[in-house]
């Protein structure tokens, strides 16, 4: 969630470039820079902590340049020091980045073999490098980064500042936003239109993998291929910018389309990307355990019922969990030496409060998971687990949800190793894993057009069956609550295995059954379960990755074929189709998808 603002100007930019990240600092930061040209020069200004720090260095040292970029750093890569602050340079140009760049380590390698020499513990630097060694190769700035794009891999954006190109800004964009402002005889970059208000109202937004050339005429759009695209650009009335929803319909939609930047956002505050190794902002005696609890409500629930496979598996941690309004009148015993995890996006739960001060009462260790740092579940517990999703306007949880389940995970791997019962290699592949989570769903949402399509079909139907197995099995469930939330048409998620003990009487030919199935240890049984629900005549819907396509054994109906990747942690990603699939039944029936009836965002009474 860091910031990225560019503007080339017909006058000193650095002041507005300063402007503009103010309107960004609901992102979260903890370093800033601003990099112009003076007289074709790169120039650099950072600071450390907050954007009154770089104010005060530009007083003192101003900078004059009619073209820059600027930044507001959450650290990913690096200490939260003026060294990693980005605008990264080298001597031919200045890049600011926002993601993370999964494949750094083997590409930073590459350029020192090369004798490139790093100066910072950063990802974003070898994309600086990486650019710089085509720039010496001969190519033009334009050649120079479409040839480095294809070589990152994750989720990003970014935006190029050169040396002696004072008519010339590149920006690009795969998984995180950006948005193009046009002004009169001026051009401008954000992280979203927001940054932007003060200059322009007319805004172009680039499509996942496009990369865009900014001169003081215009801007040249290029797709993920480096084909020439059209980008239209649209008139932003000035009271959109206050809740800006991008090129989307809806905020559900936008909020889907920015799970890659949030989960690499959350990821950033539990993982070292240096050592590759999980680095919690508390501190938990994980083996003096005696258990754990977790209660929460609705969407939240379910990312706990994830987590407890996560937990039992990995750190071989003992699980209870409950919705949270049962959970508070059991009166339930809670053992000694218990941790007790409540989640909440809202941190103001009523149930879930309520629950986490008996626990409290029983002498718990009580852990939040929110996304409100400021929030009374978050005040009233021992340690907090962010989540950092950013604001949520549409009331059926997406982007929360994905980012509970990434500070989850992350916990999971953090009592397994506190516990002993993962290896320091195990550990690491794991993390890689999760470091690789944010480039998966930008891969995921590429199949947005499939599913639309799909949701055609499923908008007819008044009932559906989400099957899933293990982990899969709870985000069927989420699946059919998101169904339910925003379409209206009723849906159940079940375990596959309990398809013969009751749901299968439902089956008919008219009845959609949405299998959630990546390959993996228990893909043959629900298979076996597929063919049950094929033999009767219903209608198969198979979400699983290319070999569970493969050996499945039958023709589904239709199949949504997800990116490779570690299954543990594939709820994660296969959420977003999930979503998608809600979503898109619910436009496409024209009802109101941010505020379905009957429906609110934060349950706060009972």
């Amino acid at each position: 969630m860091c910031g990225i603002v560019g503007i080339l100007g017909k006058k000193a930019v650095a002041a507005r470039v300063l402007e503009a990240l103010r309107r960004l600092e609901y992102r979260g930061y903890d370093s800033a820079g601003i990099a112009t040209l003076e007289g074709g020069l790169l120039t650099r200004r950072r600071a450390q902590g907050k954007l009154r720090n770089l104010e005060i260095r530009l007083s003192n040292e101003p900078l004059d340049g009619l073209i820059g970029i600027g930044h507001t750093r959450w650290a990913t890569h690096g200490k939260p020091n003026e060294i990693n602050a980005h605008p990264h340079a080298t001597a031919k140009l200045a890049v600011v980045h926002n993601g993370i760049i999964e494949n750094f380590r083997e590409l930073r390698a590459e350029l020192q073999a090369d004798g490139y020499i790093f100066s910072t513990e950063t990802d974003t630097e070898i994309v600086a490098h990486l650019v710089t060694r085509e720039l010496d190769r001969g190519m033009t700035p334009l050649k120079a980064v479409a040839a480095s794009l294809p070589l990152l891999r994750g989720a990003f954006a970014l935006a190029f500042l050169f040396q002696g190109e004072e008519d010339l800004l590149i920006g690009a964009r795969k998984g995180s936003p950006l948005a193009v402002g046009i002004g009169d005889g001026e051009m401008y970059l954000g992280s979203d239109a927001l940054a932007l208000a003060p200059f322009t109202s007319l805004i172009a937004y680039l499509e996942e993998g496009d990369w865009v050339v900014l001169n003081r005429e215009g801007a040249t759009f290029y797709d993920k291929d480096n084909a020439p695209a059209e980008r239209r650009a649209q008139r932003v009335a000035a009271g959109a910018f206050l809740v800006d929803k991008g090129n989307h319909r809806h905020f559900m939609a936008k909020e889907i389309y920015e799970q890659p930047e949030v989960v690499g956002h959350t990821l950033t505050q539990y993982i070292d990307m240096v050592t590759g190794g999980v680095r919690l902002p508390f501190d938990i005696d994980w083996k003096g355990l005696s258990g754990l609890s977790i209660s929460a409500c609705g969407t939240a629930y379910y990312a706990g019922l994830i987590a407890k496979y996560w937990f039992e598996h990995l750190a071989r941690l003992s699980v209870e969990i409950d919705v949270a309004s049962e959970f508070r009148y059991r009166e339930a015993p809670l053992p000694a030496n218990g941790l007790a995890v409540f989640i909440s996006q809202s941190g103001e739960t009523a149930d879930t409060l309520a629950c986490l001060r008996y626990a409290l009462q029983q002498k718990q260790t009580v852990l939040s998971v929110v996304n409100v740092a400021t929030s009374t579940i978050a005040r009233e517990s021992h340690a907090v687990a962010p989540t950092l999703a950013g604001p949520e306007i549409g009331v059926a949880s997406t982007k929360g949800f994905t980012c509970q389940l990434t500070a989850l995970a992350c916990l999971a791997v953090a009592a397994a190793r506190g516990r002993g019962e993962l290896s320091m290699d195990d550990a690491t592949r794991h993390v890689q894993s999760l470091i690789a989570l944010p480039g998966l769903m930008a891969k995921a949402l590429e199949l947005e057009p499939q599913i639309e399509k799909l949701s055609r079909t499923l908008a007819k139907a008044r009932h559906a069956l989400y099957l899933g197995r293990g982990t899969s099995f709870p985000l069927a469930m989420e699946g059919a609550l998101k169904l339910k939330e925003i379409s209206y048409i009723h849906a159940e998620g079940y375990p596959a295995g309990e398809l013969k003990h009751g749901p299968i009487a439902l089956v008919d030919d008219d009845m959609p059954v949405i299998v959630v199935a990546p390959y993996d240890v228990l893909f043959e049984k629900t298979v076996s379960n597929m063919q049950e629900v094929a033999a009767r005549g219903g209608r198969v819907i198979l979400i699983t990755d290319s070999k569970g396509a493969a050996e499945c054994g039958l023709t589904p109906e239709a199949a949504i074929i997800m990116p490779e990747m570690d299954p543990l942690f594939a709820p994660i990603v296969y959420a977003l189709a999930i979503q998608m699939i809600a979503y898109h039944t619910a436009a496409f029936m024209g009802l109101d998808v941010d505020r379905p009836r009957n429906l609110a965002k934060s349950v706060t009474v009972e």
